[in-house]
Formats: C-alpha cells, structure tokens, sequence
C-alpha cells in the first residue's frame, strides 16, 4: 500500500510540475480567459455535482447549488484579478548615479512559486475544496495544484476535478490523490513548493511538523480553529441581537469557521435570557461526517461538565444546539481551555457588568478570523477596538460573521489559531500573493524583462515608478 501511496503521489506531482512549465509562461489575459472558461463548466455541470456532494455530506440542494455558484464566481474573480495586473506589484527604480551610495536600475515583480498542495476542507465541498480559493489563487498566480481530496467527498472531489480538468489547457494542472497517508508524501514531496490547509488545529501542527522535516523548508498557509467572539453591547437590541445570533450559531449545524462561539452580553438589559429563548426554537440536524460529530459531542461535554446550559435546542440525528453561560470573572479564570473552538452549534454567553471589563480579558484570547461588535453606538465600541484590532483578521459591525464575501478587500485570516500566517488572507483577491515570490532585476537586459516591468509597460499593469504608482 506504501507503495502503490507514494505512486499516486509522485505521479500528480510530477505531471503537474511538468504541465506547470507552459501555464506560468502563459500570457495573464490567456490565463484569466481560461479561468473563466472553469466558472462556465462549474454552472453547465451543477446539475452532476451538487447531488453528488448531497449524497456524501447531507447538506441541503439549496446550499449546495449556492456554493457552485460561489466557487464559480472565485474564478471570475480571479480573471478580474489577472488582467488588473495588479498583484504582481511591480516596481521600478531608474538608476541614480547620485544617489548614496550610487542606485542601479532595479525592478522587481511576483512570480509563481510553483507546485502548490492543497488540503481539501470538509465543511465546503466545492468552495473550500478541489475547485475552492486556494486552488483558483494558485492556477491564477501560475502554479499548477495537486489537492488531497478529504475523505468526507470522495466522488464528489472526482467529479469536481474532471469537470475543471475539461476547462484547463492541460488536466495535469490540477492533480488529485485521496487517503489520509497520502498527505505525508505530498508534502514532503521535493516539487511541492508550498502547502494550503483549512482543518483542525492538530491538522495543521502536523502539516506543519512535516514541513519542517523537510530539507528546505516550504511556505504553508492553514486555516485553523476560531471562535469569532461577539461584544454586545448595552445600546444593542437584545431580541435583534438573539434572533440574529441564534441563526448565525445554528447555519450549516454550526460547521462553519466563522461560527460565533463566544458572545459577551451585558448582566442587564436582558440580553441572556433573549439568547436562551431564540436557540431554545432552533435544532440541531446531521453533521458532515461521523468524526466531526463525535468531536462536536466530546467538545460540548466537556463545556456542560464546566459550565452552566443556559438553553438547548431541539436534538436531530443526535445534535443539539447549546449555549452555555458564565460571569466574565469565572470565564477568565478557565482560559486558555473555554476560548478553544467546538466546532458545531454551540457557544458561550459570558455575562459582563460594565464594557471597561472587556478589554483586559478580550486581550487573552486565541486569535480569531473575525471579532463581532453590537451597538447602536459607535462612542460605547471606542475602547475595545485596539484589543479587537489585534484579536481578529475581520472587524464586524452589527452583523454576524458567517458568511464571507468573495471580493478584493476580503481578509479570511487572523493571528494563531485562527492561521498560520495572519499577515495573509485565504478568501479574496489578496489570497493569490501566498503562492508569488518576488524577484529583483538589477541592471537587467530590457530585451530579458518581464513585459509587466518593461519602461513602454505593454500589459497596462500598475506600476510603481521611482516611488509615484502609475495606473
């Protein structure tokens, strides 16, 4: 089985650094043209996908249907992203012999890094896997992927592959090798020049660990835990604040990680027992897979062992939404432990008297993707935003954090656990620079330049001259 293993991970690996040679000599424009061509073939075969993904995952065809559409709009995304030019940041510096000391004429741009494995997710089974951001932000930069199908969809992950292969100039583009012991090999791999992940945060600490093992040490970029804390504040309405939470808490069975697993709520007004009534009227339904279910059940056990249930959902297919409840005081005390993610529809409601008690605490949690705030009043927020500023990639007013729009300024990130890299996003057009590097040419032919740093700028990209950007 080593064997046949390695086999299957030596050949994607191989085809796709191979069929990589010719895509990032592509021309941008020819390479957002055929991604588009991957949106168009993603809508005409819905009707082949997304009862597959049914099938294997148990969501709903509305949901599915919708993430289709959604992993096709990252493609036509990323088109708008190539031909802008943008992101290949070029800059150039006319030589000045009178400088000091004396400059050269150096101009530098991004380039593609090269083979990239991608670490499937199981809660998106077509926008954060096969055909999902970090796979479309690697073809776009010019780096050819192999992705690790996750068990949870299997044929769904085949079908998902086939139908992008169709779009692509070369299938070997897009390689595809399923079973946990394939992940080691990939990784470790000599031509795999940088590993993408969305998973566990003891997924990513040993993705990690096998990188490290390597001779040269590659960039990796994961998506770990998160639990999105929200602040509510005095002004804020509770029956708005509880409706909307409840919702939030309980879309997709809580398997979403931007899920709101901590929210903080004033002793008075209230707010607690609005929470209670609001997800005391939801229920519970089935999890994408028997492993995510049993963890979502051990890490809510161990919260009911802890702490008081504030309410409880209807229980479907064994599933209960719950919400547990503790002062701000006791709360703090149980950190680091309280603050780490269940990963399902549950959360804690930690009850404060006065928001100037926030701030200490807020600065002793995890990192998160996002931090949540509810008022009515912008002044009452003025004293927490430098604890959230440095607790979380995305800042949300009077909003909920499920749900994560696919747009230039989009950052899905934030300081450990919530990823590996916080200064980089894995949602959005910044996403592509995780698969670039950069390189300087000093004194270069102008023959032998890029065309994107040539001075006559033949793509029209955005170029920074002599430190004034020119669009």
């Amino acid at each position: 089985m080593t064997d046949q293993v390695n086999d299957a991970v030596e050949s994607a690996v191989e085809r796709a650094a191979a069929a990589g040679e010719a895509w990032r000599a592509t021309p941008p424009a020819e390479r957002a043209a055929v991604l588009e061509g991957v949106a168009d073939a993603l809508l005409k075969h819905a009707e082949e996908l997304w009862p597959a993904a049914a099938e294997e995952t148990r969501l709903p065809e509305a949901r599915l249907r919708g993430e289709i559409a959604r992993t096709a709009a990252q493609f036509r995304l990323f088109a708008e992203v190539l031909r802008d030019g943008g992101w290949v940041e070029a800059v150039i510096d006319h030589p000045d012999p009178g400088a000091t000391p004396p400059r050269p004429d150096v101009r530098r741009m991004n380039h593609p890094l090269g083979v990239v494995a991608v670490f499937a997710a199981s809660n998106f089974p077509f926008a954060f896997s096969v055909a999902g951001g970090d796979t479309v932000s690697a073809l776009a930069a010019g780096c050819p992927v192999v992705v690790k199908a996750h068990e949870g969809h299997p044929r769904t992950s085949d079908l998902t592959a086939s139908v992008v292969r169709q779009a692509l100039p070369d299938p070997g583009l897009l390689g595809l090798v399923h079973g946990f012991e394939t992940g080691a090999p990939l990784v470790k791999h000599p031509l795999v020049t940088a590993v993408g992940f969305t998973g566990s945060v003891a997924g990513g600490t040993a993705i990690q660990k096998l990188i490290d093992e390597r001779p040269d040490p590659i960039p990796f970029y994961g998506e770990l835990g998160s639990v999105n804390p929200v602040v509510v504040l005095p002004s804020a309405d509770p029956a708005e604040v509880a409706s909307g939470f409840a919702a939030s808490l309980t879309l997709g069975v809580g398997q979403f990680c931007t899920n709101p697993g901590l929210v903080f709520v004033p002793a008075e007004g209230g707010f607690e027992q609005a929470v209670a009534e609001a997800v005391g009227a939801t229920g519970g339904g089935p999890m994408l897979t028997d492993k995510i279910r049993e963890g979502y059940l051990r890490a809510s056990g161990r919260l009911a062992e802890r702490l008081t249930v504030l309410a409880g959902g209807g229980t479907v297919d064994g599933i209960t939404p719950q919400v547990f409840a503790a002062d701000l005081e006791a709360f703090a005390d149980g950190l680091p432990e309280l603050a780490e993610e269940c990963f399902g529809p549950a959360a804690i409601v930690v009850r404060y008297r006065a928001p100037g008690d926030l701030p200490a605490v807020l600065r002793r949690l995890p990192g998160s993707l996002t931090a949540t705030v509810h008022a009515a009043a912008p002044e009452e927020a003025r004293d927490l935003v430098p604890a959230l500023n440095r607790l979380a990639g995305r800042l949300i007013w009077n909003g909920w954090p499920t749900g994560v729009a696919v747009c230039w300024a989009m950052h899905h990130g934030g300081p450990w656990p919530a990823s590996t890299t916080p200064a980089h996003t894995s949602v959005g057009a910044a996403s592509i620079r995780r698969w670039t590097t950069p390189v300087a040419y000093q004194d270069w032919p102008g023959d032998l330049l890029p065309p994107e740093l040539r001075d006559d700028n033949p793509l029209g990209v955005p170029q920074r001259v002599d430190g004034r950007l020119r669009v």
